[in-house]
């Protein structure tokens, strides 16, 4: 019995959400399902993180045991056979028994896309949010400089820690130490790439909904530093967000997840 840790990547589209559900099509779900007709007798994979109904990924990272007896290669392709078009695992490796997708983490990434149109085009907006007025793109690089540090996000989403139960915990913190944060044009996209140790619930939708009204006008350009709160100064009981607004989930990916090198080396048994 070894640790694997698989790199998945998906179109959110049509799943409602990661985390498996009764009766509803999840990635979770169409991933367990794949393992079990590799042999595969857990009761629940480990993932780095839930993604919301609608929302895609192209670096999910999830780990199991298994006992496989095969190459990684031979079990990615394995399990690529089993998994239905829109989930495809991109890797495979073994990993410690400690790794832990979720909490081995050091930083994730998450990108944003949107289109500004008067009209609906169907081939972009799968993966992007359509909006117009058009936006000012200096205006969203100036407002996403002040994103990077550390700060208290209570303002814009809630933390999870009872993850079965989606139920904020009592004393979770709001604290979140974002690294890099900026706007820029990759046609025929406006693209938002926010890189953090960790993200509340819904915490870069309402970050982007409040950067687009900035970016039409409708909110003045320090908007977003006025509702960041100071670390210092978090509050024991959470507060529900003062961000009400939020971008719509198809514009949103899950673009990696960072572990430290050590986290990820196996030792041979004779070491």
């Amino acid at each position: 019995m070894e640790r694997y840790q698989v790199i998945l990547a998906y179109d959110g589209s049509e799943f409602q959400g990661f985390q498996r559900q009764a009766k509803k099509p999840t990635v979770q779900g169409v991933v367990e399902d794949a393992l079990r007709k590799l042999g595969w007798q857990g009761q629940v994979l480990f993932a780095a993180g839930r993604t919301d109904a609608g929302v895609h990924a192209a670096g999910q990272v999830v780990a199991f045991d298994l006992a496989w007896g095969h190459t990684e290669q031979a079990l990615l392709q394995a399990l690529n056979a089993h998994l239905p078009p829109a989930v495809a695992a991109q890797s495979v490796c073994r990993v410690p028994p400690s790794f832990h997708p979720r909490y081995t983490a050091q930083w994730r990434r998450y990108r944003y896309q949107i289109t500004c149109s008067p009209v609906r085009n169907p081939l972009l907006e799968r993966y992007a949010w359509r909006v117009w007025p058009a936006l000012d793109l200096p205006l969203l690089q100036r407002s996403a400089v002040d994103l990077a540090g550390t700060y208290d996000f209570a303002a814009f989403g809630t933390p999870l820690k009872r993850l079965s139960k989606g139920t904020p915990h009592a004393r979770s913190s709001t604290v979140r130490t974002v690294y890099q944060a900026g706007w820029s044009e990759r046609l025929p996209y406006l693209v938002f790439e926010i890189t953090a140790n960790a993200f509340l619930y819904h915490m870069v939708r309402r970050l982007v909904h409040v950067q687009v009204m900035i970016g039409q006008g409708m909110l003045p350009p320090d908007a977003l530093v006025t509702a960041l709160g100071s670390p210092e100064l978090e509050g024991d009981a959470p507060q529900p967000p003062l961000v009400h607004g939020l971008a719509p989930a198809q514009g949103l990916t899950l673009l990696d997840v960072h572990y430290p090198p050590e986290a990820l080396l196996v030792k041979d048994n004779n070491e």
